[in-house]
């Protein structure tokens, strides 16, 4: 992960610039779908591809939600803030590509409505899950993810994923 204290928000950032819930395993399901059928802890019941039921434990406020409806999948690293830290420079397609990545688990988790919409596009220093138990398994992935897609950081970042690993 390169650090990088210089970088300003680029402008232009638009959510539709990263489609969302695309079939790229070509199992005919969205991610979403494929992501609420992979991180249910009991089988989850479909009919097709859409997720009827499941047990989910969110993992930012350890909520056990069994109504798919009320659980939103959430980029663990959020679109703005891959547009901030190098996204903007990337093709559609490489655009779409990380937006439904299932290649690394936690890329795309299930969690709470609540807990996703109060962690907004905010980074590490600036929000963390409530629940300190998942600071190491947030801050891994949010840095292998980083990584993976060569995306990059600021200091304040890097420190905030620093206190939180030190929890491992």
């Amino acid at each position: 992960m390169r650090i990088d204290d210089s970088r300003t928000a680029p402008a232009g950032y638009r959510r539709e610039l990263f489609p969302t819930w695309l079939d790229f395993d070509g199992n005919r399901c969205d991610a979403r779908d494929d992501t609420l059928t992979v991180e249910s802890l009991t089988p989850a019941v479909r009919a097709g591809c859409d997720v009827l039921s499941g047990t989910w434990v969110s993992l930012y406020d350890e909520v056990i939600v069994t109504d798919p409806s009320k659980i939103d999948v959430d980029h663990m690293v959020p679109l703005a803030e891959a547009w901030r830290s190098g996204a903007h420079a990337w093709d559609a397609g490489r655009r779409a590509r990380f937006a439904n990545d299932m290649s690394y688990p936690d890329h795309l988790i299930a969690v709470t409505a609540g807990s996703n919409r109060s962690k907004g596009d905010s980074p590490p220093n600036e929000w963390r899950p409530p629940k300190q138990a998942s600071w190491c398994r947030y801050a891994t992935a949010w840095v292998q993810i980083k990584v993976t897609w060569e995306l990059s950081a600021t200091s304040a970042e890097r420190d905030a994923l620093g206190q939180m690993l030190e929890k491992c």
